[in-house]
């Protein structure tokens, strides 16, 4: 697996890091392995009741490494990082994020699948997908306009503009704005405070409240298609061109 993501079990919650700090935490073809690997097998480890992702100290994640993403088949099936959105939204068990610093493309993305999200004020969320000649990931087109309505998410989406944590919390995205110096901690806390619960009881109360995933799924099989094809189009060819050369 690659060093890049690092795990550790601490009382039930397996706690899943980014170590790429020097790439502001930019995934490579790698880390997605590693990060499909690693919750396909807390799926079936009854010691973790709670994952909790993490980035570097003041850094999350900036999204896809560009140089990396463009040398493989992106959302093709089987790719990995197809793989890893598909295991992301299969996920039974609840989902805990700590954010602070750049949290860009996937970076985003990827809360709307977690279940409480604690992130700094200093915080820069970004979803530049149509800015980059593509289109919406992760499953983001249909769970951004059920949980925001259709006005905010198409602001989101088709303005691309960043936004700060204050933002995401009165939009609905994290659930609360928390100083940088503890914001690791307090997200562990709560994810820990979850890993107390009845097992049972939280699995299936967390089933019913994403009793959609089918519908989450079928969206990322839409998105990749599309993202597919538009990756291979002179429009985002010529952007990613730009994007290499500055």
């Amino acid at each position: 697996m690659s060093k890049l993501v690092t795990t550790e079990i601490i009382n039930h919650v397996l706690h899943i890091e980014f170590q790429r700090k020097d790439k502001k935490n930019a995934l490579t073809t790698d880390m997605y392995r590693a990060l499909s690997y690693e919750l396909a097998s807390a799926k079936r480890n009854d010691e973790v009741r709670v994952a909790l992702f993490k980035g570097s100290e003041g850094c999350f994640c900036a999204g896809n490494d560009i140089a990396d993403f463009l040398q493989q088949p992106v959302l093709e099936e089987g790719s990995p990082i197809l793989t890893f959105l598909h295991e992301l939204a299969n996920f039974d068990k609840p989902m805990v994020a700590a954010v602070s610093g750049p949290a860009v493309g996937i970076g985003t993305t990827l809360l709307l699948h977690c279940d409480l999200v604690y992130a700094t004020e200093d915080t820069y969320f970004s979803l530049p997908f149509v800015d980059l000649g593509l289109c919406p990931e992760a499953g983001s087109s249909y769970l951004l306009p059920r949980q925001l309505g259709y006005a905010r998410a198409a602001e989101l989406l088709l303005l691309a503009e960043p936004f700060d944590g204050e933002k995401a919390k009165e939009l609905g995205i994290i659930n609360d704005v928390v100083d940088p110096s503890h914001y690791m901690a307090v997200a562990q806390e709560k994810a820990e405070k979850l890993a107390k619960k009845p097992v049972h009881a939280l699995r299936v109360s967390r089933q019913l409240l994403r009793s959609n995933s089918g519908l989450v799924i079928k969206a990322i099989e839409r998105e990749a298609r599309s993202f597919s094809e538009l990756l291979s189009s002179d429009e985002a060819k010529a952007i990613f061109k730009k994007f290499l050369e500055k």
